[in-house]
C-alpha cells in the first residue's frame, strides 16, 4: 500500500500533529459523557458498554432511568438551563419491570428544578409570570423529552436479537423527524432469559445450528458490534444475579451440615452471609459477553443500614453502595437515590 501511494513507511509514521490536536481532536469527536452519581467516577464515552451488576434493591434499574432523564432532557430550553444532553434513548426492557410512571416522575422533577433555580420564587417573578405559564412550559419540556425515550419491550432472546437488529434503520428514522440519533443504548437486564437459553430442550434450526445460550449470546454481542460500528453510542447494560438469596449458600452448607454444625452460630450465619455474598456475583455470562464489556461497576444494597436521613426532606432513604469493577479504582462510595437525583455520602 505504501508503495502503491507514492509513501514510504517512514512517512506514512510521520507525525502531523502535536499531543494537544490529537487530545482536542478526540475530544471534539467523543466527548467525554456526564453521568449522575456513581457512574461519573469512570470517563464514559460513545461506543463504552457498561455493565451495572449488582442484587435486586441495589438500584440499578433507578440508575438506568436517572441516566435516561440526562440524556434526553436539553442543556438548555428557552433559555433556562437543565444540563441535560439533548439525545435520543433506546430503553430494551427484559425483566418486564420498567415502570414508565417512575420514568415521568423524575423527569417531572428535573424539569421543577431547573425552572426554580431558574426563577426562584419571589414576588417579581410571580407578577411576570402566571402560573399556567410556566405549567404549560413544564408540559410542553416534559412531551419533547418523552418523544426522545424510545422503549422496546422483548420476552425472548429472539425478539431481543431482532431489536438489535432494528436498531440502525430506528436511529436513522428518529434521526430525520427529531433530527438526532439514538446516543445511548440500555439493557435491562441481560440475564432475564439465561435459564430459559439453558434449558435442554433447546431446538436444532433447518442449517444445522444449534441454538444454545452460547450461540445466543454470540449473536447479541454482534449485533451490538455491529450498530457501535455504525453509530458509535454509549451502552448501560444491567446484570441481577442468577441465583436467589441463598440458593448457593443453602445448597453448600447443607452438603458440609456437619462441619457446620461443630461452630458456633454465629460463625455459621457470617459464613453463610459469605458465601451468598460471593454466590451472586459469579460470573454466568458467556465470554463472549465479557470481551464486549469494556466497564463494569457492582451495586449493592445495605440492608444493614437504618437508612438515610435527608436534611431537607423527613423521609428515609436506602443506602447503596458501588464499586468500579473495571476499571479498578480500590473505593467504594455510599450513595441514596431521590426523585431529582443521586446524592453521595460522604
Amino acid at each position: 500500500m505504501a508503495g502503491e501511494t507514492g509513501y514510504g513507511p517512514r512517512e506514512w509514521l510521520a507525525v502531523d500533529e502535536t499531543a494537544a490536536a490529537f487530545l482536542s481532536r478526540s475530544l471534539s469527536t467523543r466527548p467525554p459523557i456526564l453521568l449522575p452519581p456513581p457512574l461519573h467516577r469512570a470517563p464514559l464515552r460513545p461506543g463504552n458498554v457498561v455493565e451495572i451488576a449488582g442484587p435486586s434493591n441495589s438500584g440499578k434499574s433507578q440508575l438506568l432511568l436517572m441516566a435516561a432523564v440526562q440524556c434526553i432532557l436539553p442543556k438548555e430550553w428557552e433559555g433556562v438551563y437543565f444540563g441535560g444532553l439533548g439525545k435520543a434513548v433506546m430503553y430494551i426492557d427484559l425483566d418486564c419491570r420498567f415502570d414508565v410512571l417512575r420514568l415521568a416522575h423524575i423527569l417531572r422533577k428535573r424539569i421543577m428544578q431547573g425552572c426554580g433555580s431558574a426563577h426562584p420564587a419571589s414576588e417579581e417573578f410571580e407578577k411576570d409570570v402566571s402560573k399556567d405559564k410556566s405549567y404549560s412550559f413544564q408540559d410542553t419540556l416534559f412531551s419533547d423529552c418523552m418523544k426522545h425515550f424510545l422503549y422496546v419491550r422483548c420476552y425472548n432472546s429472539s425478539e431481543l436479537i431482532a431489536a438489535l437488529k432494528s436498531l440502525n434503520s430506528q436511529s436513522e428514522a428518529r434521526g430525520k423527524v427529531l433530527g438526532i440519533g439514538i446516543y445511548f443504548l440500555m439493557l435491562d437486564s441481560i440475564g432475564a432469559f439465561y435459564w430459559i437459553d439453558r434449558a435442554p430442550q433447546s431446538t436444532t434450526e433447518s442449517k444445522g445450528n444449534v441454538i444454545s445460550f452460547q450461540s445466543i449470546t454470540e449473536n447479541v454481542v454482534q449485533e451490538i458490534r455491529k450498530f457501535l460500528h455504525l453509530q458509535p453510542v454509549l451502552v448501560l447494560v444491567t446484570k441481577a444475579p442468577i441465583y436467589g438469596d441463598g440458593i448457593t449458600a443453602s445448597n453448600d452448607f447443607q452438603r458440609g451440615s456437619s462441619k457446620y454444625m461443630l461452630e458456633d452460630s454465629t460463625a455459621s450465619r457470617y459464613s453463610k452471609r459469605e458465601e451468598e455474598r460471593n454466590g451472586s456475583y459469579r460470573e454466568y455470562m458467556p465470554s463472549a459477553w465479557q470481551t464486549l464489556v469494556t466497564h463494569r461497576i457492582k451495586l449493592q444494597d445495605l440492608e444493614q443500614e437504618s437508612g438515610f436521613s435527608s436534611e431537607q426532606d423527613s423521609e428515609v432513604l436506602s443506602v447503596h453502595t458501588s464499586e468500579w469493577l473495571h476499571p479498578s479504582l480500590n473505593t467504594k462510595e455510599k450513595f441514596y437515590i431521590k426523585d431529582d437525583g443521586v446524592g453521595l455520602i460522604q
